[in-house]
């Protein structure tokens, strides 16, 4: 990211419009907006923050970064590289705490900060924009998710499979661009579902740092409760675990690999980002169906 927009910098033009009259011309030129405030999240922590904090700098900003509070230290230690490489006092400004509320407030109501970008939930990106509003500030947001994964029956099962792991079980099922609904066709469900379900099985759960590990923990207690929580209002209502389902023996956590069949569209799981390793299997018939069920 740094590289790329450090690159990029150097090819921010101005436009030279049509004009209405011969006498008459019209030029505009891009010019910093300002501070810059950044609100990142934990999943990809130091990525969040450089995705931000490189066109802001590149474009001629000062940043004020909010870390998320559950991973300050990497967020810090980015910081810390900024300042031996050279980088001005004042220009990169990191700000943690464990309470984001007021930080986030003084961001969004500080006439000084120009933008706000944030990456988060759907909920909190809707406050902060609220929040911006009374001094009519520049927004980005980049909120939740809840993406469709469809395989028809005319699917390679195997790519099929391969593709729903990949895009369901990345860093655990905490990323905002996941599989959270894979809707499967009725020819090939129960196929899918068993091979599927061999392919979790062999997930191996563990310390991010440990050779071989490809799912990792959870990010705190409250993840783990509301995948928990999902997982049992599914099962409550009618869905099946076809493998996992509960918290993981190594404790902490960790939660294994899960994936439900028998999902319907009243489950919670169909309406909230799960956010972790579950996935559940929806059925459908007709192509109309599941394109109405996807972008419902």
């Amino acid at each position: 990211f740094v590289e790329w927009f450090a690159e990029e910098g150097k090819r921010v033009y101005g436009d030279v419009i049509p004009s209405h009259g011969s006498d008459k011309r019209i030029i505009t030129i891009k010019q910093p907006v300002g501070v810059v405030g950044a609100i990142t999240p934990w999943n990809f922590p130091n990525a969040m923050i450089t995705r931000k904090v490189s066109p802001a700098l590149a474009a001629g900003c000062t940043v004020v970064i909010k870390p998320a509070e559950d991973t300050p230290l990497s967020a810090l230690a980015l910081a810390e590289l900024a300042e031996r490489a050279g980088m001005p006092k004042g220009v990169l400004n990191m700000i943690t705490a464990l309470d984001p509320v007021p930080v986030g407030e003084e961001i969004t109501a500080n006439p000084l900060v120009r933008k706000v970008s944030f990456t988060g939930s759907t909920e909190v990106g809707k406050l902060l924009m609220r929040q911006s509003a009374d001094t009519v500030k520049k927004v980005s947001l980049e909120l939740g998710g809840n993406a469709p994964f469809i395989v028809f029956d005319d699917a390679d099962l195997e790519d099929a499979v391969a593709g729903a792991i990949a895009c369901k079980y990345r860093n655990a099922g905490q990323t905002c661009v996941c599989a959270n609904r894979i809707y499967v066709q009725d020819g090939i469900y129960e196929d899918f579902a068993e091979k599927f379900a061999a392919a979790v099985q062999r997930l191996q759960v563990g310390p991010g740092d440990a050779d071989g590990v490809t799912v990792g923990p959870l990010i705190n207690d409250a993840a783990i409760e509301k995948v928990s929580d999902l997982v049992a209002d599914a099962r409550e209502k009618g869905a099946a675990v076809l493998t996992g389902g509960g918290r993981h023996a190594l404790g902490g956590t960790f939660y294994q690999p899960t994936v439900l069949t028998d999902v319907s569209d009243e489950m919670a799981c169909a309406r909230e980002e799960i956010f972790g390793p579950v996935a559940p299997l929806y059925r459908f018939h007709e192509e109309a169906e599941v394109l109405a069920r996807a972008n419902d």
